[in-house]
């Protein structure tokens, strides 16, 4: 059989298998040991969150905000109130530029946008296996449905206002209202207000904030040679729950290279081992955690990636 035979036969046979309907496993409730460590999760992302709210721009911001009540005000056709907020916006933004005429992008806001599956990881499994073979077969956006459901992770994202260009826009909109020209000065408000660009600084992976919350628990309890029946059942709970949520977090692609998973696998059987018969002491988690650190300090300084403007 020719190669070009060859190829025309495996197109044909994921044309097929692409064109059946795929139906996703439905969601599963969270685990009892996961739900327990939700609050520790959410205060980790939220101080993550509270330090990116503390480089906003005030002066950005109010700006912003007088953008909009400029806009409104136009529809409202009331230019004396228009006049008056956009002559607050433009004095907030000359005095950002006199203060750091180098500054080139000023952060107005910050928000979280989650994403997360509670499909098990047996679920996860052929979903990607199906987007493997839509991708092969040329079905992008097929593919791309289907990858964009396989996420667990809260992204910290940076609303900012580019002062190279966003003053000059808004200037540009008072002769327009000044010579009655109100459906273009709408216009180039509701412009200058897409103008603002979405940075994304910070991708938290749920399942890794899970384990680390489940660890460092464990941890605690392993501690105690002399627990009871109760700390020693939740001991159990927490390390399998950790065990989950680090190969949810390696089918999602969270981390480097599945050896570093293997290695983490490998040391948390061994930590499983120490503790077995209600063993308990210091440092049994010490290499486990400098692993898990290596692996997944997501705290570590990264460069900002633009990821597209924003249409207000």
């Amino acid at each position: 059989m020719s190669d070009a035979k060859l190829k025309d036969d495996v197109r044909e046979v994921l044309k097929e298998e692409s064109e059946k309907d795929f139906v996703p496993s439905p969601e599963e409730p969270q685990s009892q040991v996961t739900r327990s460590v939700q609050e520790r999760v959410n205060q980790e992302t939220a101080s993550e969150i509270a330090s990116r709210r503390q480089q906003i721009v005030e002066e950005a911001k109010i700006a912003v905000e007088e953008t909009r009540n400029a806009l409104a005000a136009l529809d409202a056709n009331d230019r004396d109130k228009t006049m008056e907020a956009l002559t607050h916006a433009i004095g907030k933004l000359e005095m950002i530029l006199a203060r750091n005429p180098s500054l080139s992008l000023a952060p107005v806001e910050v928000k979280a946008v989650v994403r997360d599956t509670f499909t098990g990881t047996h679920a996860i499994k052929p979903s990607i296996d199906y987007a493997v073979k839509a991708l092969k077969n040329g079905e992008v956006q097929k593919a791309r449905r289907l990858l964009a459901e396989l996420a667990s992770e809260v992204s910290i994202q940076t609303l900012s206002l580019p002062l190279a260009t966003y003053p000059l826009a808004i200037k540009m909109a008072v002769p327009l209202i000044d010579s009655g020209h109100i459906a273009e000065a709408k216009m180039a408000l509701q412009t200058v207000l897409g103008t603002l660009v979405i940075t994304e600084e910070r991708v938290i992976p749920l399942p890794v904030v899970r384990c680390r919350a489940m660890l460092h628990e464990a941890e605690t309890l392993a501690e105690n040679a002399s627990r009871n029946d109760i700390e020693e059942k939740r001991l159990k709970e927490l390390l399998e729950g950790a065990q989950h949520s680090l190969e949810m977090a390696e089918l999602l692609g969270y981390g480097r290279t599945r050896s570093d998973y293997k290695e983490l696998f490998e040391q948390l059987k061994e930590v499983e081992k120490k503790i077995s018969g209600r063993k308990g002491g210091k440092n049994i988690f010490d290499e486990l955690s400098a692993t898990f650190r290596k692996l997944f300090d997501w705290k570590s300084t990264e460069s900002e990636k633009t990821v597209g403007d924003k249409t207000t």
